[in-house]
């Protein structure tokens, strides 16, 4: 098994972050910089850089970022003292923004279809109606700075009701570049007179919000369509941070949905379900079994190797894996390669030409979406892949007693 180096490679880690800390400790220096002190440095680590350096290197390029001690909640609280941020939409992505602005302290409403399933969970959630929970209208109307967080289908079809109250002076804000971007499909067009800025998460707004609670926060990327004030690129910082990012990094409103769209049906989620998939299959009709097919194809992926990836890249994972699985990935990776490239050559293209876009307005405006999706959700969970994977997480020690 290629994860039977991790745990020696764990220990060897934390014994000698261990050191670095009591090393630390007795010279007065804060712990977490002793940690990251004892990674080998290299000349264009990016973990030598200061914190709130505003330019960093990222694999050789030079990229700007903005990181949140540059807005403290004080600072924050100031700077929006007189402002109203309506939030349009309580999906993923409305539910956490919101519930992060509201914990840190700034004024904010929502605006949702009164008595829908959203205005219900608002409720349950302690928005007040009449207080801080309108219908998106009056939200639209009472806010100064305006969150468009409705699915992107909805953008379409509401924009003629919201257009009306995104007067002269105001802020448009989106999480995703989608509606700006393929206007030709969406029909919203950036009104005269207002800034039009965007600050997309990179993750779900569950995310985002849990992340918030543990003090983390996922990084964002910020852009600026229109800066009628001259001050736009400065509100979407502050309203980053708010929101709860943990660093900011600039695009394009185009840019952003390109990458997410092709992102979300590649290898975040479309290209892993197929690879998963595949692997499975050909265990199980060489005569695997479920359970030994499921732990070398997700469980093993998701439990013990990604999380090296995430922790220190890909060769540190490589690094902490046998030799016999060393060099099995690195003759194989090629080949996974040149056979997924095209598909993610014709994958872009298709976003680009607003193939995808088209696809997904056109499928979630279907009157029976929600069945059609949860039809096909059913599907995925009732497939032998997913119900082995569901046996093997309860068998989990830490799921044990639930």
């Amino acid at each position: 098994m290629a994860s039977r180096a991790v745990s020696r490679s764990i220990a060897r880690a934390t014994s000698s972050v261990a050191r670095s800390t009591l090393a630390a400790r007795s010279l007065g220096v804060a712990p977490r910089f002793a940690a990251r002190a004892a990674a080998p440095a290299t000349a264009t680590s990016a973990f030598q850089q200061i914190r709130g350096i505003k330019t960093l290197n990222f694999g050789g390029s030079q990229e700007k970022v903005y990181e949140r001690s540059d807005w403290p909640k004080e600072k924050l609280l100031d700077y929006f003292k007189n402002d109203t941020i309506a939030v349009l939409g309580y999906g993923p992505q409305g539910h956490g923004q919101g519930l992060n602005l509201r914990d840190n302290g700034l004024n904010v409403i929502v605006g949702v279809r009164k008595d829908g399933r959203s205005w219900k969970k608002a409720v349950a959630e302690g928005w007040i109606p009449g207080k801080n929970l309108f219908t998106i209208e009056e939200a639209a109307n009472k806010g100064n700075i305006v969150f468009n967080l409705l699915s992107d289908a909805a953008q379409r079809d509401l924009w003629p009701t919201i257009k009306p109250f995104i007067t002269p002076g105001k802020t448009l804000y989106f999480s995703h570049g989608f509606a700006i971007t393929y206007k030709h499909q969406t029909n919203v067009e950036a009104p005269e007179g207002v800034d039009v800025v965007l600050c997309a998460p990179k993750g779900s707004g569950t995310t985002l919000r849990t992340l918030f609670l543990e003090g983390k926060g996922l990084n964002s990327s910020i852009a600026v369509f229109q800066d009628a004030s001259g001050h736009a690129h400065e509100r979407v910082v502050a309203l980053g941070v708010a929101i709860g990012s943990g660093y900011l990094y600039e695009t394009t409103f185009s840019k952003e949905v390109y990458s997410d769209l092709v992102g979300e049906r590649g290898v975040l989620m479309g290209a892993i379900n197929g690879l998963f998939r595949a692997q499975y299959d050909v265990l199980r009709a060489q005569g695997h079994s479920p359970s030994e097919a499921f732990n070398e194809t997700v469980e093993e992926a998701t439990q013990s190797l990604f999380p090296l990836i995430g922790a220190k890249g890909m060769d540190w994972m490589y690094a902490n894996c046998s030799v016999t699985a060393q060099r099995g990935a690195l003759d194989w990776h090629q080949k996974f390669y040149d056979a997924s490239l095209p598909v993610f050559q014709d994958l872009y293209k298709s976003v680009k030409d607003g193939n995808e876009s088209q696809r997904a307005l056109d499928k979630n405006s279907q009157a029976d979406y929600r069945e059609s999706l949860e039809k096909e959700l059913k599907e995925i969970r009732e497939s032998e892949i997913w119900r082995a994977g569901e046996t093997v997480r309860n068998l989990r020690p830490e799921n044990a007693k639930k």
